[in-house]
């Protein structure tokens, strides 16, 4: 049994506690309060519970980064440990994410120390089709241990890197034209091979079985709606793009970066398209980011589009996610709008929510304690839980 107490529970399930508790058992969350006597019975008895003070602390649902490349590019390796994009197909969706994520990469023991408990980590954006991201925690001593959701989402690029990579090469696709097409084109025939493998079971007698299409088997769960389209679009052209194949297709996206998202507001809206911004503190490196903005967030979110906040590690440092976020609230997000983009939104964007994202009964006991509020600067972590374990705790408490 763990009981968290003396904090600032904040839920992420739109309730908060001044001085609350959490309880939980067996990796899961029992109960969250503000009266410490109504579970007195409860561990009343028990043989041990493992206390931790919070000390006036604020008390969080470990944070989610839901679009990064962690564990794909090693920390301070090199070639060696780049493993995020296989420059030679532009299509490549039957890539998986857990076969090339390095699980001791150091970067997710910063995470951890920075109250990052989840991220959501994939191929990068050389090819049209990169392949499957994973959801993944950040600590296990195997990738299998780790794993909240596999594959979670197909990532798609569109506009400037999918052009950058093979143009080089004199190879499509070199416009956003044929970025589109390849795209289309996989999409099409992904359905085909859907309806021949129905017509093989439904009348096995006369019709063929399709041959195994391992590329097809993977877009598969994309046309079945079990995942979205991950879309890496940063100008405003390749968000309608993405948006505009989304919907001949019948599938479900999300808008990656989405850095001219606060263009073209009113579309995301209407569409109920949910947007996975950054990343934003980082320096105009290339024509598509000449709109960058810190304000993106916030202008998105008061008009009624759903927002999570990224760090698109290695880009931004995976330990900087909160940072990400109080840079927002400085340029005029909600605060508490920016503690969700980094929480309850990025596991709803991302499909995850039934098990982390906010402090509610039944989920991962996935805690973070800060000795002050998240998005002051000053502040530290003083302890994270995943699963109910202690992962990390600072020395000198």
């Amino acid at each position: 049994m763990l009981l968290v107490k003396n904090g600032k529970i904040l839920t992420m399930a739109g309730t908060s506690h001044e001085n609350g508790y959490v309880l939980a058992d067996k990796g899961k969350i029992l109960k969250t309060g503000s009266d410490l006597n109504e579970i007195d019975d409860i561990i009343s008895g028990l043989e041990y519970v493992n206390e931790i003070d919070a000390e006036g602390g604020y008390v969080l649902p470990g944070f989610i980064d839901a679009h990064c490349h962690v564990g794909l590019w090693e920390d301070s390796v090199g070639f060696e440990g780049e493993d995020g994009n296989e420059m030679t197909d532009p299509v490549t969706p039957h890539l998986r994410a857990i076969d090339g994520i390095y699980f001791s990469d150091r970067s997710f023991v910063e995470a951890r120390e920075n109250g990052v408990t989840t991220v959501v980590t994939g191929p990068g954006s050389a090819n049209v089709i990169g392949g499957q991201f994973a959801a993944i925690k950040t600590f296990g001593n195997r990738i299998e241990e780790m794993i909240v959701k596999e594959p979670v989402a197909m990532k798609v690029a569109f506009g400037e890197n999918p052009k950058t990579v093979y143009s080089e090469r004199k190879q499509s696709p070199m416009t956003r034209m044929a970025t589109a097409a390849i795209l289309r084109e996989n999409l099409m025939k992904a359905k085909e091979y859907k309806q021949q493998l129905e017509d093989y079971y439904n009348d096995m007698k006369n019709n063929d079985k399709p041959e195994y299409d391992i590329k097809m088997e993977a877009l598969l769960k994309v046309l079945n709606g079990e995942i979205p389209l991950k879309a890496h679009a940063h100008r405003a052209d390749d968000i309608l793009t993405a948006i505009r194949i989304a919907k001949e297709f019948g599938v479900r996206v999300t808008i990656d970066h989405c850095t001219e998202g606060h263009l073209i507001k009113d579309v995301l809206v209407s569409e109920g398209i949910p947007a996975i911004i950054g990343p934003s503190l980082t320096d105009r490196s290339k024509i598509e980011l000449r709109n960058q903005s810190l304000k993106t967030p916030g202008i998105l979110s008061r008009a009624g589009v759903k927002v999570a906040i990224m760090t698109d590690h290695p880009c931004i440092p995976i330990q900087y996610l909160s940072l990400c976020a109080a840079m927002a609230v400085r340029e005029g997000m909600d605060e508490y709008e920016a503690l969700k983009a980094i929480t309850i939104n990025a596991a709803e964007i991302t499909g995850i929510s039934d098990t982390v994202g906010s402090l509610e009964p039944g989920k991962d006991a996935d805690i973070v304690i800060f000795n002050g509020h998240p998005f002051d600067l000053k502040s530290r972590v003083l302890v994270t839980i995943i699963n109910g374990n202690i992962v990390y705790k600072r020395e000198d408490i």
